[in-house]
């Protein structure tokens, strides 16, 4: 009876111990899955989505079409006007029949059909014509400066994710070395080689990254999501991962921008584009002072004695009290602000090119640095100060500093990393060029 309750107990552990495995195998799968469903994408596919979709740039599309309706609009003619009016009804009790007859057509009353057309001289054509051409100009090189400032926005906010990601994976690493520091704390608690306290100083900090690491997490998580709006998704999960690592990004700077003689920045290109429809806009206002004339011919019919004439005509406002002085002053006005803009933005252009030129060789020095002499002089120190303390011959102080500090060193290497690759990013985009000619060529 005994024996059979032990054979009983063996297989119902054995059953036990074989469901529990079957779970983590089920629980393995799963997660597999997951990972196998989770999307990569690399920053040029990102980017190539957000040109697509974002919602900015498909706003700065639409300014396009709206100068290209403008410019339909400013070769049209107007159009022109017909009429027709009948006068001389007899009120009389004489009828006004005729020898004709008494028809509506041979009665004796004055019937004109006339047709009327506006004549735009002095130029008024050709100015709006001008002002439109430029400001469709202005639309497709702000719709380029808007996919230059994206372009940079996506590249800053990838670079983020990946930092981020870093950060959690650097503070889970910190936390999984102090835990097996626990473990040997433990071991030596056990034998009498250190203090209750010591132990639990070890297990604390352990705890304290491993906090730090589940708020990485978070911050990676919205990071992901972040640049999911960039490019456009209406419900952003933030369930992708990046294809590209830190280091590939910090080390492939984009400084190599070769300025051509006939190019310029995007918003200068716009601001320009603006200064020209200023200028045929005070044209336009100038020649507004000319008054158009209008041109008409008319049919009259008026039985018995002359039923069929034609007459010719022409019309035209008198400028005497109202010469455009206030339409004129004010395109002016918009002339000189335009041209004060341009030389605003050229300052701009130049100072952000230096900037952004200080920035990355800076961030790109420290990053060096921190890769090639401090990080792996933490990494030996706190190794150092690891095998001492196992060996007995180290303070747990000395340990716990030796770990925050190697920590503190990583987080900072890739902050550098990230750094270095945001300036790439602002030198980039602070270079980026397009000429005139591309400018009028795109679509």
């Amino acid at each position: 009876m005994v024996k059979s309750l032990k054979a009983f107990q063996k297989c119902a552990l054995t059953l036990s111990v074989l469901g529990a495995s079957l779970a983590s195998i089920a629980q393995a799968q799963v997660t597999n899955k997951h990972v196998e469903a989770t999307q990569v994408f690399s920053l040029a596919e990102i980017k190539r989505v957000a040109v697509e979709r974002n919602w900015d740039l498909l706003a700065a599309k639409s300014g396009i079409d709206t100068a290209t309706a403008q410019q339909i609009v400013a070769r049209e003619f107007p159009n022109p006007t017909a009429s027709v009016f009948t006068s001389k009804f007899n009120t009389d009790a004489n009828p006004n029949s005729t020898v004709q007859g008494n028809s509506f057509w041979h009665r004796s009353y004055d019937t004109i059909f006339a047709v009327s057309q506006l004549v735009e001289i002095g130029g008024k054509r050709s100015s709006r014509q001008a002002a439109a051409k430029a400001g469709g100009a202005g639309a497709r090189a702000r719709f380029y400066d808007a996919r230059r400032l994206l372009d940079q926005g996506v590249t800053k906010a990838y670079v983020n994710v990946l930092l981020t990601e870093n950060q959690a994976q650097i503070l889970k690493h910190s936390a999984q070395s102090l835990r097996r520091e626990a473990d040997i704390a433990g071991t030596r608690f056990r034998a009498g080689d250190i203090s209750d306290s010591d132990k639990k100083r070890i297990e604390i900090n352990a705890e304290r990254f491993d906090l730090d690491a589940k708020t990485a997490e978070v911050a990676a998580a919205s990071s992901r999501i972040a640049v999911e709006v960039l490019m456009g998704i209406t419900h952003p999960h933030g369930d992708w991962r990046p294809a590209e690592s830190l280091d590939q990004l910090a080390g492939a700077a984009r400084e190599h921008a070769i300025v051509k003689p006939d190019a310029a920045r995007p918003d200068l290109l716009a601001a320009e584009a603006d200064l020209r429809r200023a200028r045929a806009d005070v044209r336009l206002q100038k020649s507004m002072r000319i008054p158009d004339p209008t041109l008409s011919l008319q049919y009259e019919h008026q039985p018995p004695d002359q039923p069929n004439t034609i007459g010719f005509g022409i019309s035209f406002p008198l400028p005497l009290w109202n010469l455009n002085k206030g339409a004129i002053k004010a395109a002016q006005a918009e002339q000189e602000l335009a041209s004060i803009q341009i030389e605003k933005i050229q300052a701009q252009i130049f100072s952000e090119i230096i900037t952004a030129e200080h920035a990355y060789h800076d961030a790109d020095e420290r990053r060096q640095r921190y890769e090639n002499q401090i990080r792996p002089k933490s990494e030996q120190v706190r190794q150092a100060f690891r095998f001492s303390y196992e060996k007995g011959g180290a303070a747990l102080v000395d340990l716990l500093t030796a770990e925050r500090d190697d920590n503190d060193v990583r987080l900072a290497t890739v902050q550098a990393m990230a750094d270095s690759a945001n300036a790439a990013a602002d030198l980039a985009a602070a270079r980026n060029v397009l000429a005139e000619s591309e400018l009028t060529s795109r679509k």
